[in-house]
């Protein structure tokens, strides 16, 4: 049997669950054995059909900088060459 769009959920609501299988049928009022069958069908599909890559491109920041956000919205962008103990006397004098 063809795995439909409702059985691909559960699974993968399943394998996010952390549940054992039982458990997961139990919550959801699911016979076990039809979703222990739709599983076996799920492992049987080919790579591409039981999972979508989407192509991403992970890129670094044009310039690395320490940003310290204020609740009332004021913020402040250091460089990231900012030195450790000037950042440390800065936060010494706004406490």
């Amino acid at each position: 049997m063809a795995v439909t769009a409702k059985w691909r959920q559960h699974i993968e609501a399943w394998q996010r669950s952390g549940l054992s299988q039982g458990d997961y049928c139990m919550q959801q009022q699911i016979n076990v054995r039809t979703f222990t069958a739709r599983l076996s069908d799920y492992r049987k599909l080919p790579a591409a059909e039981s999972a979508a890559l989407i192509p991403a491109q992970i890129e670094p920041p044009a310039t690395a900088a320490i940003v310290f956000n204020h609740v009332q919205g004021h913020r402040l962008d250091l460089p990231i060459s900012v030195s450790a103990s000037w950042v440390a006397e800065l936060l010494r004098c706004l406490a």
